[in-house]
């Protein structure tokens, strides 16, 4: 894929014919988190998008093992775009989810979460007359927890005036103006193995003290603040005729503010043994901080204001429970944008799907909100 001269650049991008063939183009490339050769394969393609419409190659960063994609342009970065490649769906999935277009809908597996995301991207940079202070940042392991890219994505906020996620929209093209804080946790009890029927009373019974926890650990939660704290798998024991020795089970906690996540941070790491002999452990902890409304609020005006001058209608804000790298990019206190992607449904489910028509005027507006940034900042491109 070599880059396309100027002149006939302008014909493509922001294009909905071309923007639907270059996400048909990714879509078909699954990208399973887990397969590294996978990855491989989706970063080439991804890369070879790069060079077509922004005229050079990534900058490819790797690390543990997982390569992250990265273009900066210019010396001071004022703007940062970001998106992931990864997906949740496993090899194959094409083959009962196949990446094609009916009654105005693209579907496949990782189309609208969010691999139409990342071409509205290369669109929107490639439409602008500069792009002087901006970085695009894709990475590689958002679906499980963005483990290698975190500092990654941290160290390319700070200092930005803005990041751009391009995360899938909410319904009806919301964007995503709050997110929920996730913490992650996991519980192990270990107790003694004994025979269930000859000495059960030498036994120190993990189960119970499993179901102790589980029940103390469910009222951390406070549905008056927005806080869930939810018990997720759960495993204890061998055989049904052992006293059980171990157990584990897992705790997912979404919190809309940074204090309660500090407050069930320290109660699950307070947490003590009931059953006599037997001992807890609680490992994991903060895996993304929220992204408040006061993040988000200042870009969401400026946004709407576009849209208005666009002639577009005017976009709602959303704020939800599931997580993104734009947490990470609220927590270093850079201002973020979430929900700039794709409009359409179904993420991480048989439905998922993209409406082909919204394609277009939402590339053209994130196009229109980066020059209203790099304007502001004293860059080119207004």
């Amino acid at each position: 894929m070599s880059a396309v001269p100027e002149a006939a650049l302008r014909e493509h991008v922001l294009d909905t014919a071309r923007m639907t063939a270059d996400t048909l183009d990714l879509v078909g490339c699954e990208s399973p988190s887990e397969d590294r050769g996978a990855l491989a394969r989706s970063a080439d393609l991804i890369d070879a998008l790069g060079v077509r419409y922004l005229g050079e190659p990534a900058e490819r960063i790797e690390v543990d093992g997982i390569t992250h994609l990265r273009w900066r342009f210019g010396s001071s970065p004022r703007v940062l775009v970001l998106g992931h490649h990864d997906t949740v769906w496993p090899l194959g999935t094409l083959e009962t989810h196949p990446a094609r277009v009916q009654a105005g809908r693209l579907t496949g597996p990782g189309s609208f979460d969010m691999k139409a995301g990342l071409v509205m991207a290369f669109h929107a940079l490639a439409a602008l007359p500069s792009r002087d202070g901006v970085t695009l940042l894709i990475t590689s392991d958002e679906e499980p927890g963005s483990t290698t890219s975190r500092a990654l994505i941290e160290t390319e906020a700070r200092g930005c005036r803005a990041a751009l996620v391009l995360e899938s929209a909410g319904p009806g093209g919301a964007l995503k103006t709050e997110r929920k804080g996730v913490s992650r946790y996991e519980v192990h009890v270990h107790g003694r193995a004994a025979h269930a029927g000859l000495e059960p009373g030498r036994g120190i019974n993990a189960t119970l003290e499993l179901a102790h926890q589980v029940l103390a650990i469910a009222e951390i939660g406070t549905p008056s603040l927005d806080t869930t704290v939810t018990i997720t798998r759960a495993e204890s024991g061998t055989t049904s005729n052992t006293v059980p020795a171990r157990g584990r089970f897992f705790v997912d906690v979404r919190t809309a503010t940074a204090a309660e996540q500090r407050r069930v941070d320290a109660e699950m790491r307070s947490l003590r043994p009931r059953v006599p002999g037997a001992s807890v452990r609680v490992t994991g902890g903060v895996n993304r901080p929220p992204l408040a409304a006061d993040a988000s609020g200042a870009l969401f005006e400026r946004i709407n204001r576009i849209a208005v001058e666009l002639g577009l209608p005017p976009l709602s804000g959303l704020a939800v429970g599931g997580a993104s790298d734009g947490n990470f990019t609220a927590g270093v206190g850079t201002p973020t944008l979430d929900g700039l992607g794709a409009v359409g449904g179904g993420a991480h489910a048989d439905d998922e799907h993209v409406v082909v028509a919204e394609l277009a005027p939402r590339a053209r507006l994130l196009s229109a909100l980066i020059a209203d940034l790099l304007a502001e900042t004293g860059h080119a491109g207004a």
